[in-house]
């Protein structure tokens, strides 16, 4: 009984090992072909000089203190020709008020509004599809009523990736550093996940885009039906219509600081619980690859962890598992370090040991709550 009882300890150690190197090979091949094209892009710097129409579109439910503080700077920008369409998506607060006000200081300023149905309950995208609509110019660039742009260039150097084939044009939305662990967490899970969706971009295989920093033609929006193949699903308005449309050669990224869009990040694990749910639950309908790829990255990432640490607690070959951890660790730092400079994270880089490990379990415990559960309203 002692010599099976070895015999199992040792097997379940060599066991252990195998799943740790296999998850630390595959993390590796992730921040090798993938993640290290993201460090060596270079945004463009000078300021490029466009002319194409563009209009801007927001979707806003009772959002009048957020459309009272941001609406100001995307009407001012300094573009020379868009409009700016704000759908009033069945507010009840003072929100049509304030925008009647906007409407007579700024004449590019269009209101859409959207009336409650007693039967017919609208969602975002019934409103964006409306705002679409209405919109006068082939160019669209979305954002929502709580976000504000870095700079008065962010229409100038989102419109100047609409050049050659490109018809889709994925932005980036940074959270306002602000103390505490969820603020950290949160702007650290924002970056993280942006390395996905922006080095897959690069790499001709875009999957998401974010709704607060998103650009695309109209003619796209409705040679493809716009939203309809997943209207039934309250969220994906941005990453579902990227995953269903973007191609190796339709997709731009820009990234430079003047074209940021900056938001305030959830001040409570329950607001930020529901918002993670709802989101997460739309991963299920990205195509297969997609999927494949990012639970590969999920998986071998939370096992990495998990057998690292029971190989420790169980004091097997400690040295040479810390040996691959600080291995791995280092070339995180060295790819890493310049792509958290430009997202506006150059802070959290010192936190990836601890935030690391928490963003893998994040994501097996959401992944799991949105693919077992449904969300029912998206505000």
């Amino acid at each position: 009984m002692f010599k099976l009882y070895l015999v199992l300890e040792i097997y379940i150690q060599i066991s252990l090992f195998v799943i740790f190197l296999l998850c630390f090979i595959f993390q590796l091949f992730y921040l090798f072909t993938k993640h290290k094209v993201l460090g060596a892009y270079q945004p463009e710097d000078a300021l490029p000089k466009v002319l194409i129409p563009i209009s801007v579109i927001i979707s806003a439910r009772n959002e009048y203190e957020n459309l009272k503080q941001n609406l100001p700077i995307i009407l001012d920008q300094e573009y020379p020709d868009f409009e700016v369409v704000v759908v009033n998506d069945c507010s009840y607060d003072q929100s049509e008020l304030l925008l009647m006000e906007y409407a007579k200081q700024y004449p590019n300023l269009k209101i859409v509004t959207v009336n409650e149905h007693e039967r017919f309950k609208t969602a975002k995208k019934f409103a964006l599809t409306l705002g679409i609509k209405a919109a006068k110019n082939e160019h669209l660039l979305f954002t929502d009523a709580d976000c504000h742009p870095a700079s008065v260039h962010w229409i100038s150097r989102m419109a100047a990736k609409f050049i050659g084939d490109n018809s889709i044009v994925l932005g980036y939305s940074p959270y306002i550093r602000k103390p505490g662990f969820l603020n950290h967490f949160i702007r650290f899970e924002t970056i993280k996940t942006a390395v996905n969706y922006l080095s897959a971009a690069l790499k001709g295989d875009a999957y998401m885009g974010i709704g607060r920093n998103l650009a695309y033609t109209k003619t796209l929006f409705f040679s493809n039906k716009g939203f309809a193949s997943h209207m039934h699903v309250l969220a994906g308005d941005d990453d579902l219509f990227v995953n269903q449309n973007a191609t190796a050669d339709n997709v731009a990224i820009e990234i430079h600081p003047e074209a940021h869009v900056w938001s305030d990040a959830k001040r409570g694990f329950g607001p930020y619980y529901r918002q993670k749910k709802r989101h997460m639950g739309v991963g299920k309908l990205y195509k297969t690859r997609h999927r494949q790829f990012l639970t590969l990255d999920a998986l071998t990432g939370f096992l990495f962890y998990a057998s690292l640490i029971t190989c420790l607690f169980l004091q097997y070959e400690v040295l040479l598992i810390l040996g691959f951890f600080v291995l791995r660790l280092l070339i995180q730092v060295l790819i890493y370090r310049k792509i958290f400079k430009n997202l506006r994270g150059a802070d959290l880089i010192w936190w990836l040991p601890f935030f690391d490990l928490i963003y893998y379990l994040y994501l097996i415990i959401f992944g799991l709550i949105g693919t077992f559960t449904k969300t029912t309203k998206w505000k």
